[in-house]
């Protein structure tokens, strides 16, 4: 009898010590509600085809080098991801105009009478005046977008914007969005984490 109580104390002290062993840690936030609690942010595979997965690798570089954010390959172990719909292209755009001016005049005298002899007389003269001009244009452009929102492992969006760009003195349009993208949430995280300073401050 005492080894069998001996034997249920030593089962359920493993069970409790299991039941308190650590978890794996996966690296992800618990429930983050905000922008400036975000630590970890995988980026999703955006809508728009080819074009749009080449936006998000330059995404991923554009966010890294903030130096805000961890970005991870594993969606398992961010406490926040980035999802949306992006697009890359480049087309040419047609444009045609016309000018044009014309001009006539006329000038007409005439006199004429009737007895015995008739007599009939006239001046004419007249005048026109052409031109037309044309142009036709053809310009090469290059346009990319992307509007993406970054969500917590409970689907509540935390932050979202849109950027679109046409190319940028140094860099090409998609490259350019990735940058907007990268800036406005550094503004926006900044922003966030003065206004959550600010009534410690006064106090």
């Amino acid at each position: 009898m005492k080894r069998a109580l001996g034997f249920s104390a030593l089962a359920a002290f493993a069970f409790a010590l299991g039941a308190q062993a650590p978890q794996p840690n996966t690296g992800a936030g618990a429930g983050v509600g905000n922008l400036q609690e975000v630590r970890r942010i995988y980026v999703g595979h955006l809508t728009g085809g080819a074009e749009a997965e080449a936006l998000r690798e330059l995404i991923i570089a554009s966010l890294d080098s903030t130096k805000l954010f961890i970005l991870t390959d594993k969606e398992e172990r961010a406490d926040a991801i980035l999802k949306g719909a992006a697009n890359d292209k480049a087309f040419t755009d047609t444009f045609d105009s016309y000018d044009g001016a014309t001009g006539h005049q006329t000038l007409g005298k005439s006199s004429g009478g009737s007895s015995i002899s008739s007599r009939v007389s006239g001046l004419y003269g007249g005048s026109s005046l052409g031109e037309n001009d044309s142009y036709h244009s053809r310009e090469r452009k290059h346009e990319a977008y992307a509007t993406v929102r970054l969500c917590n492992r409970d689907g509540d969006v935390l932050w979202s914007t849109t950027q679109e760009s046409q190319g940028a003195k140094f860099r090409s349009a998609s490259a350019d969005v990735a940058a907007k993208i990268a800036h406005q949430i550094t503004l926006d995280y900044d922003h966030a984490r003065r206004a959550e300073a600010t009534p410690a401050a006064k106090q």
